[in-house]
């Protein structure tokens, strides 16, 4: 660790100090707050219902930034903040929707969640290895990437039979800390319907474990590959011979056939309401901070919605779709509820439980970092303890794309990335803490990415006004120009380091990356 300059202090206490007053806030927009679709219908009436106020709506510049992170886990760039600020169009911020759910971020970053969720790791307690992971990780980024509707997504885990090597998806039982039927029926229940199965009743468990009791496994001359498969010849407990659907329905006997197929022809289908609410209920957690059900993956009779048939309304949009996960993104994303301001308009308990604002929460470890990196140009390192073949990641690697959560940094250990052990929600922990904020305020790691920006001293170099420079700085940490307060502070401390701008230009960077502005979603 390092002594924090003087210099950074200052800039801090002056921007604490010039807070923007509520005649210039940037963080709330003029336009009133009209209801313009059906997620807002359903949410405007519970709040109405229970007299609770919803915020207004959220800032251009905050909705730039806030979308960019929740939708692709990265930020705009000074360019893409400026061009988008300056629009009059009336429906930017749509556009803007559409441009960022076709980019290819989009998957690399549900990519990212959905590893979480399937527990891809080479170590222990999971131990798929490198080259599953590698293949899994592909696969489930080239799912998003050429948008797999999401029944064939769950449908292709559940049936695949075949190296872990070359038939990607059966890593799917592989990344489950136990083979025995039970075990990978709780794996199952939780991933596709958000549900704790530990809780349910022993024969609710039995009967859908029943569904993977032949799942077989067999070794190969290659090391750590594994053939998975359906065995027809192993023999299924007498506590496990009927399969019954989790809806109590038991499965029809004498069939053949695979019985994962069977299970999988019952949990995609468009009539199986509970698979399209769990997936939904997941997308709206990630995008709002919470789920419609909190927690995402702990849905049951005795925890309901916290806004009635908004759960059913996105479940059966998805299946108008066709299952297009992207479809459901968009709907969320247009809507007035997504686009609220984060600061409240009531401070009773049920106000954050029903979405009256925007709920602020930290970026996540791996956006973080990224983030940092993209606003100085610089790169960051990792490790494995397992090396091969990760002997060698490329210094320009974006964190989001990591394939593997056996691969780390002390950065990322620090700032609570997901140790993908569990496929819980709860695993990644975005909760702040002491060390953070001095990891942040003062650690050479940070200060060396921002003293060495390429990127800072390429705008130094550039032929424009002094405060044009700090207007960039701004857009490019912020995704905002700066205040007429925030400006005048900013010039007051850089009238005596004319001699030094680039240390000027440090403690500014440097400032603003330690603001909650900066580290938070708002």
């Amino acid at each position: 660790m390092i002594n924090l300059g003087w210099g950074i202090l200052c800039v801090l206490l002056a921007l604490r100090g010039a807070a923007p007053q509520a005649a210039a806030n940037p963080f709330e927009g003029t336009t009133a707050v009209v209801v313009s679709s059906k997620i807002d219908e359903l949410v405007f009436a519970r709040l109405g219902s229970l007299g609770i106020p919803a915020s207004p709506l959220c800032s251009d510049a905050v909705f730039l930034r806030r979308v960019y992170l929740d939708a692709i886990g990265t930020l705009p760039t000074a360019e893409e903040a400026a061009a988008f600020l300056e629009s009059t169009a009336p429906d930017r911020r749509a556009r803007l929707v559409d441009r960022l759910l076709a980019r290819p971020e989009f998957a690399d970053y549900a990519a990212l969640k959905w590893g979480d969720v399937l527990r891809v790791k080479s170590e222990f307690p999971i131990n798929l290895w490198p080259n599953a992971v590698q293949a899994y990780d592909r696969w489930i980024r080239a799912a998003f990437r050429s948008e797999l509707p999401f029944d064939r997504f769950a449908r292709e885990l559940l049936t695949a039979s075949g190296s872990n090597f070359r038939v990607p998806p059966v890593n799917f039982y592989r990344a489950v800390q136990g083979r025995d039927p039970r075990t990978i029926a709780r794996a199952v229940a939780l991933t596709f319907l958000g549900e704790r199965a530990e809780a349910w009743p022993p024969e609710k468990l039995a009967g859908l474990a029943a569904f993977f009791a032949q799942v077989g496994y067999k070794g190969t001359g290659e090391w750590k590959e594994e053939i998975v498969f359906f065995d027809p010849a192993k023999p299924v407990p007498a506590d496990l011979s009927q399969p019954i659907f989790p809806d109590g329905k038991p499965a029809a006997p004498g069939s053949e056939a695979d019985p994962r197929t069977v299970f999988a022809d019952w949990l995609a289908s468009p009539d199986n309401a509970a698979f399209a609410r769990a997936v939904v209920n997941r997308i709206w957690s990630w995008l709002l901070g919470r789920g419609v059900i909190q927690e995402p993956d702990d849905m049951r009779s005795d925890n309901p919605p916290a806004i009635p048939g908004l759960l059913e309304y996105l479940g059966r949009a998805l299946v108008a779709s066709h299952y297009d996960l992207k479809a459901i993104y968009r709907l969320i994303l247009d809507s007035k509820t997504y686009q609220l301001s984060s600061r409240p308009a009531s401070d009773r308990p049920e106000s954050a439980a029903c979405f009256a604002c925007y709920a602020p929460r930290r970026l996540e470890a791996e956006v973080l970092i990224d983030a940092i990196d993209k606003i100085t140009g610089a790169t960051e390192r990792y490790a494995s303890a397992i090396p091969e073949p990760y002997t060698f990641i490329p210094d320009d690697h974006r964190t989001i794309t990591l394939p593997d959560a056996s691969i780390t940094s002390a950065f990322l250990e620090l700032f609570g990335r997901s140790p993908r052990d569990k496929g819980l929600e709860a695993e990644r922990n975005l909760k702040p803490s002491a060390e953070q904020r001095l990891h942040l305020l003062n650690s050479s790691h940070i200060l060396n990415k921002i003293q060495q920006s390429p990127r800072l001293r390429t705008l130094l170099a550039e032929k424009s006004e002094p405060l044009d420079k700090v207007r960039k700085i701004y857009l490019t940490v912020l995704s905002r120009p700066p205040t007429a307060d925030e400006l005048r502070t900013v010039a007051e401390y850089f009238k005596p380091l004319t001699g030094n701008k680039l240390s000027g230009v440090v403690d500014l960077v440097w400032a603003l990356v330690n603001s909650p502005e900066f580290v938070y979603r708002h």
